[in-house]
């Protein structure tokens, strides 16, 4: 009668240790496979399609920047590509009445940024294309400046760089060793838009 007993006793705890195993080894796979599912997940891209920007050009008579509407193809979260593609917009010259800043040869090489400043890596064609005079320097380097700030918020001072190396200026009348900041007392009217019509 013993025997029976301490077989029933051994059954019982061999049944409810393999029952705590069970149930310890599912809940240590399932944790498993939850740490694989969080990082394996992909980082959802922002909604394609094109994005409206504002571009600063120069006012017919060249005393004053103003502004004109444009678009660009969607450059999802990437903040760098954003502004390199705002800028190559800014290159191609207004389509309105207004008056081009940069050369049409000016070449973007490189955007990146750092906290709040945009590097913005240039080739030599924009300062070799640029008229002489104070004037051009100006409005070249504001509308690019102001164009950055005003369309991406985060970003609130412009570094140049020429072929990758500091530059003092463009054509020796702007002080350009530090970052510079947006100036939109530069800007004749903030109502006037210009270029493509709102979709």
């Amino acid at each position: 009668m013993s025997n029976v007993k301490h077989r029933r006793i051994r059954l019982i705890l061999f049944i409810a240790f393999l029952a705590a195993a069970t149930v310890l080894g599912a809940l240590t796979l399932q944790k498993y496979y939850g740490k694989e599912d969080v990082s394996t997940t992909p980082v959802q891209p922002q909604t394609s399609g094109p994005v409206r920007v504002s571009l600063f050009f120069a006012s017919p008579d060249g005393d004053w920047l103003v502004r004109e509407g444009s678009e660009i193809d969607s450059c999802g979260n990437n903040l760098p590509a954003c502004i390199r593609a705002t800028l190559e917009k800014l290159v191609d010259g207004p389509l309105g009445d207004l008056a081009p800043t940069l050369p049409t040869t000016t070449i973007i090489h490189d955007v990146q940024v750092q906290g709040d400043t945009a590097y913005i890596n240039v080739g030599k064609e924009l300062a070799d294309g640029l008229p002489g005079g104070s004037s051009a320097e100006m409005s070249a380097v504001y509308s690019i400046v102001n164009t950055v700030s005003l369309n991406f918020p985060d970003v609130k001072k412009v570094k140049f760089l020429l072929e990758g190396q500091d530059m003092e200026s463009l054509k020796g009348h702007l002080d350009l060793r530090l970052p510079i900041e947006a100036n939109f007392a530069l800007e004749k009217d903030k109502a006037v838009q210009t270029g493509p019509p709102q979709q």
